[in-house]
């Protein structure tokens, strides 16, 4: 069977991939597990052609037998193909259910697996944990929001279904949750796009030319570090951990790099959770004016709150104010989405910016899409009408998976530093040495899957910090906890 190629990796990108890979057993088995990693995680994307066994081998600084047999175990478990004169390509298996299967250690390989590893069972594909996607499953609300749906959609058949800036009821939705948050705003400050990807997309496209700086924190959101240079950004990173973004060194990043964009997740930060506080919002924005560059504010996870004062239980009361503040400064531009507070599988994003650039966005746009889907705008639009009953259970049922997991790692692996967010869909975990990639290839071979910290950074930093998300149920992450305890024995 031909598998195609859709990039080629060299050695030394290949290397710089997998960090720290060999702490614990076999060294073949520890670059499969690496390697396999990488590709569930999403940095090593599939149909890439691998470096050959002779020169991943003197990049890595191991014999050929090495690299030979990791091919070997990795073709055996499905996560590459070879054919004569093609090389190795990594592809994902897929079963049944269209998702991958993190197999077993120990398994296709032909030598023995450290004894940890023999006592793993296999995980079929109903039995894996993620804990690397953060979409949570829909509400039961969303039926009837559909259906409610197709009932308005009459009224909208008469016209052709094209609505470069959104349906006006939906654009009128959104503009009023801001208003009532604390930002005055109209339709025609507000697109309704396909996602907020395709929102941070268009705004990159717009705003961005080839070699123009964006900053951007560090860690942060991977697909948005994607749209930026995909329009030719060169990214530069400030640190920003658990207790926010670091403003001063922020603010003379903005001096020394004149950014023509700015990429900030101000509130519960993926994946750190932090939040960026009413006098930081302000600098911010003030800095942006001076510095004569826009700041986009992806405020995806707004309604995602966890917890309220002193950890009561969280209300509206509890969302952080909108990051564009009086509404009034060109320069602080919204990114929102239904995805993260109601369904991924929604696809509907939108941007709250002045009405101008709203305008350069829409006319952008048709060269992608040209509108969003009525029936899906429509659904979003009933969700909003019914957003308190609908978020109040699921904020809960988020709080119940989020103490589950935080509890069951700081009992279970009192040597992690692991914080416990007041809101959003991640916990950002120090697990104290740089060994975030070979865990993560640890985990899923116990049949969890988690996300290496450098995937999250500019630079591939961040390699003791792994995030885990609390997309799962609370039963789902209970059983998952005691599989990542044997995982890091593994790795250490």
């Amino acid at each position: 069977m031909n598998v195609p190629v859709h990039r080629q990796l060299s050695p030394s990108a290949t290397s710089r991939l997998l960090g720290t890979w060999h702490v614990a057993g076999p060294a073949y088995s520890a670059l499969a597990d690496g390697l396999r990693a990488a590709m569930l995680a999403g940095t090593l994307p599939p149909h890439t052609r691998l470096p050959s066994e002779r020169r991943l081998a003197e990049a890595l600084g191991v014999s050929r037998t090495t690299t030979t047999a990791a091919y070997r175990r990795l073709r055996d478990l499905g996560y590459a193909r070879s054919r004569a004169g093609s090389g190795t390509v990594a592809v994902l298996p897929r079963t049944a259910s269209g998702g991958p299967v993190p197999p077993p250690p120990g398994e296709g390989g032909d030598a023995p697996a450290p004894s940890s590893a023999r006592t793993a069972v296999a995980h079929a594909a109903s039995d894996v944990v993620d804990l690397a996607q953060a979409t949570p499953a829909a509400p039961p609300e969303l039926h009837a929001a559909y259906v409610r749906a197709l009932e308005a959609l009459p009224a909208y058949l008469t016209r052709g279904g094209y609505e470069p800036f959104g349906l006006r009821a939906l654009r009128q939705a959104i503009a009023d949750r801001y208003t009532e948050r604390g930002t005055p705003t109209t339709p025609d400050q507000i697109l309704v796009t396909t996602g907020a990807q395709q929102a941070i997309g268009l705004l990159a496209s717009a705003l961005l030319a080839p070699r123009d700086a964006a900053v951007v924190q560090s860690p942060t959101y991977f697909h948005a570090m994607q749209a930026l240079r995909g329009a030719g950004a060169r990214l530069v990173g400030v640190p920003s951990g658990p207790d926010g973004l670091d403003l001063a060194l922020f603010e003379s990043t903005l001096r020394t790099t004149r950014p023509r964009v700015v990429y900030l997740v101000p509130d519960f930060h993926n994946p750190t959770g932090a939040t960026l506080g009413a006098e930081d919002r302000e600098r911010v924005a003030d800095l942006a004016v001076r510095h004569g560059t826009t700041v986009i504010g992806d405020e995806t996870l707004s309604e995602v709150v966890l917890e309220g004062p002193d950890g009561a239980p969280p209300s509206d009361a509890d969302v952080p104010p909108p990051f564009a503040l009086d509404g009034r400064s060109e320069r602080m531009v919204s990114v929102g989405s239904a995805s993260k507070a109601f369904w991924g599988g929604l696809r509907v994003g939108w941007v709250r910016a002045h009405a101008d650039l709203v305008a350069r966005l829409a006319a952008t746009r048709q060269s992608a899409d040209i509108a969003t889907a009525v029936l899906e705008q429509l659904a979003v639009t009933e969700l909003l009408g019914h957003r308190a009953a609908i978020l109040g259970p699921r904020r809960r049922m988020l709080r119940e998976a989020r103490d589950t997991l935080v509890d069951g790692l700081r009992a279970g692996l009192p040597g992690w530093s692991v914080p416990r967010p007041a809101g959003g869909l991640s916990v950002w975990v120090d697990v104290g040495r740089p060994v975030a990639l070979a865990f993560a290839a640890a985990a899923a071979a116990e049949g969890v899957l988690v996300n290496a910290g450098p995937t999250f950074t500019p630079d591939a930093t961040s390699r003791d910090h792994v995030r885990m998300t609390l997309a799962q149920p609370a039963e789902q992450i209970a059983r998952a906890v005691p599989r990542l305890v044997r995982a890091w024995e593994r790795v250490t």
